[in-house]
């Protein structure tokens, strides 16, 4: 079975989870892996991995170096991961538990964090919780990016998404759409996390009256 029909048959499955009927297209992901370290060992964590694309690429980036760990909530796209790449370390687990992810493999902080996941994965009092969860696994230096699809970035719970990007990091940068994915999309950039890596993170203010500045 090819990658986009895997993955549209897990839209089908369940709509609200994938988000989408087909992976990212080669360019946006090429922006949304090009914070991975050509050097060193880093740690690399990516969320909502789906069919891989965005894995292949790190793993292509990495070459064997550092740690890549694949966080897959779905445990058949999870399985799938594991198949196809056998360097990274597939966790089938949820992208709220990335803490105790990382402690249980000795790691103290993340280098890169890169999300897959959609902007739906962040409501309700979990989803709040989860951008302040991945600001405290990151170094001081480290950096999330996240996609998401341009024709929603001005909509209301895309502002308040960025409002919670711009609570946690001190610099939210987004890049320039990319309308070659279908639907366009876009890559933020966030550095500089405010909570200490290793800290634990914060409660999540309430944002349902919340604004992006």
């Amino acid at each position: 079975m090819s990658e986009t029909a895997v993955f549209a048959r897990e839209f089908l499955r369940s709509p609200l989870r994938t988000a989408s009927l087909i992976p990212s297209s080669s360019r946006l992901v090429e922006r949304l892996v090009a914070a991975v370290p050509e050097r060193g060992e880093p740690v690399v964590v990516e969320l909502g991995p789906g069919t891989g694309p965005a894995t292949a690429a790190i793993q292509h980036k990495l070459a064997g170096r550092g740690r890549h760990i694949a966080v897959e909530l779905n445990e058949r796209l999870a399985a799938h991961l594991v198949e196809r790449f056998p360097g990274a370390e597939t966790v089938a687990e949820s992208a709220w538990e990335l803490p105790r992810i990382l402690a249980d493999r000795g790691l103290g902080a993340a280098d890169v964090v890169v999300s897959s996941l959609p902007w739906s994965a962040f409501t309700g009092p979990q989803g709040q919780a989860l951008v302040p969860a991945i600001a405290s696994v990151l170094s001081e230096t480290g950096v999330y990016t996240q996609f998401a699809y341009a024709f929603a970035h001005w909509a209301p719970p895309s502002r308040r998404r960025l409002a919670q990007l711009r609570r946690a990091f001190e610099e939210v940068v987004a890049s320039r759409t990319v309308y070659r994915n279908l639907p366009p999309a876009l890559v933020y950039s966030a550095r500089r996390p405010r909570v200490p890596a290793g800290q634990p993170a914060p409660p999540a203010a309430p944002i349902a009256n919340r604004t992006a500045s």
